[in-house]
C-alpha cells in the first residue's frame, strides 16, 4: 500500500512537470530518460522552446540524457529540498549523456509555491563569446575554475558544498565545456583571465572568491595579477605554475595547435589511463565517474574548437617563461589576494616540488600538502579540500587576510 502510494505521488509530480516549465531558447530541443529504480518505473520528457512534454512509460526518442535514482530522491529534488548537485555528491544520482544537459534539467522547471530552481546553467555573454556556467546558492560570490580538458563538472562537488554559504558559479572556461569555442583566439591564462572578467561583468559581480584547479589555478592567478580588486581571495588546487625544467621546449615550441583542427582521436582507452593517472588511491573515485568523465571529453573532443583549445592551452601552460623579465615568478612575488595554495604529495602532473618556488617568491601566501593525495584534489579528497577552501574563505570574509604558512593535510 505505501509502495502504491509512492507511485502514485511520483506520477503526480511528473504529470505537472509542464506546468512548472520555465522555458528555453530559441532551437532548444533535448529529451530527457528518467528512470527511478526502485519502483521499476521510467519516463520520458522532451523540452524545446514551446514547451515541455512527458510520457510515462515506453520511450520513443533517443535520449539526449538518461538520469537514474530513486523515488525518494526524484520527489525531494521536485520539492527542491534537495539540489542535483548534492544528490549527485551523495551518488543517489546518476547521470549519462550531455552533462550541461542533465545538471541543467533542474533549473528548466519551478519548485512548488512559484519558488525558482535551486540552481541553473545559463550561458553568460563574455565580450563575443558565451560561457557555460553553472550557478547556485545565495551569498558572497565565488568562481570555480577547471583544470586543463575538464569542465565544470570537476567542481560539482564543490559546488554544492560551498553553496551552502555563497553564491557559486562553476564555469568552463573558452574552449572547454559548453562554452564558446573560438578558431582564433590566444589561449592562455591572460586570454581566459580576459573572458572571466568579462562573465563577471555579466554577471553583475564586483567582486570574488575565486577557486581554481591545474590550469584553472593558473588563470585564477592571472585575475588577481592583473585585477586584484576584483578579488577577494584565491584557493589554488595544484595551480599549472611555470614549469623550471623545460627538456622539451623546442620540441613544444614547433608543434602547432592548429594541427587540431583535423580530425582525430585521442582513443577512449588512452583517456580512460590518463584519467586515472590523476589519482593517487583510485579506490576514492567513483568508477562510474570516469564513465561520465571520460564520456564527456570524447564528446567534446569531437569538436574541432575543442582540440584547437586543448592544446594550445596545454602550450601556453608549458612554455611560460619562468623568470626574467615578464616571468611568471616574479609576477607572483607582486600578487595582493591573500592565496592559500593546496598542493598534494602524489601529484605527477604538478608536483610538489613546486611549493618552495612560490614560498621563495610569495612567502606571505598559505601553503598546504594533502598526504596520499594526486592532482585533482576536489574529486579524490572533496571533504578535506572542501574543507579547507570553506575554513580559508570563511577567514578571509572575517579577517581580511590569513596567517601564513606551510602544514600538512
Amino acid at each position: 500500500m505505501r509502495e502504491q502510494a509512492l507511485t502514485a505521488r511520483v506520477a503526480e509530480v511528473f504529470r505537472l512537470l509542464p506546468t512548472r516549465y520555465l522555458g528555453a531558447h530559441p532551437g532548444f530541443d533535448a529529451t530527457y530518460h528518467i528512470c527511478l529504480g526502485d519502483i521499476g518505473r521510467t519516463w520520458e520528457i522532451r523540452c524545446t522552446e514551446h514547451g515541455a512534454r512527458v510520457r510515462a512509460g515506453v520511450t520513443r526518442r533517443r535520449p539526449d540524457v538518461v538520469i537514474g535514482t530513486d523515488a525518494a530522491t526524484w520527489l525531494a529534488l521536485r520539492d527542491g529540498r534537495l539540489s542535483g548537485l548534492e544528490a549527485f555528491s551523495r551518488r543517489t544520482l546518476y547521470a549519462r549523456g550531455d552533462l550541461d544537459l542533465a545538471v541543467g534539467f533542474e533549473g528548466l522547471f519551478r519548485l512548488p509555491n512559484e519558488r525558482p530552481p535551486l540552481l541553473r546553467i545559463h550561458d553568460v555573454p563574455a565580450g563575443r563569446m558565451k560561457l557555460s556556467t553553472l550557478t547556485m546558492g545565495a551569498g558572497p560570490d565565488v568562481l570555480l575554475l577547471h583544470g586543463l580538458g575538464g569542465t565544470k563538472a570537476s567542481f560539482f562537488d564543490t559546488a554544492a558544498f560551498l553553496s551552502r554559504s555563497y553564491r557559486v558559479h562553476a564555469i568552463d572556461l573558452p574552449g572547454f565545456g559548453g562554452s564558446s569555442k573560438p578558431a582564433i583566439a590566444h589561449y592562455g591564462a591572460p586570454f581566459a583571465a580576459r573572458t572571466v572578467l568579462s562573465t563577471m561583468d555579466s554577471l553583475g559581480i564586483e567582486r570574488a572568491h575565486v577557486v581554481g584547479n591545474s590550469m584553472g589555478g593558473r588563470v585564477a592567478i592571472e585575475i588577481g595579477l592583473t585585477h586584484p580588486e576584483r578579488v577577494g581571495a584565491l584557493a589554488l588546487l595544484c595551480p599549472a605554475v611555470a614549469f623550471i625544467r623545460r627538456e622539451w621546449h623546442p620540441v613544444v615550441r614547433v608543434l602547432r595547435p592548429e594541427f587540431g583542427v583535423l580530425p582525430h582521436s585521442l582513443g577512449r582507452t588512452r583517456i580512460e589511463r590518463h584519467f586515472w593517472s590523476l589519482f593517487a588511491d583510485r579506490d576514492l573515485v567513483d568508477p562510474s565517474l570516469a564513465d561520465i568523465v571520460v564520456d564527456e571529453f570524447e564528446r567534446i573532443y569531437r569538436s574541432p574548437g575543442a582540440r584547437l583549445a586543448f592544446l594550445a592551452s596545454a602550450r601556453a601552460i608549458y612554455l611560460e617563461k619562468p623568470f626574467g623579465r615578464g616571468g611568471f615568478y616574479p609576477r607572483l612575488a607582486e600578487l595582493r589576494p591573500p592565496a592559500l595554495f593546496v598542493w598534494s604529495s602524489h601529484d605527477r602532473v604538478i608536483p610538489e616540488r613546486f611549493r618552495p618556488h612560490v614560498e621563495r617568491w610569495l612567502p606571505t601566501a598559505e601553503q598546504v600538502v594533502l598526504e596520499g593525495c594526486g592532482h585533482v584534489p576536489q574529486v579524490e579528497r572533496p571533504e578535506r579540500t572542501n574543507g579547507l577552501i570553506e575554513r580559508f574563505l570563511t577567514s578571509v570574509d572575517a579577517l581580511g587576510r590569513p596567517r601564513r604558512g606551510l602544514r600538512a593535510a
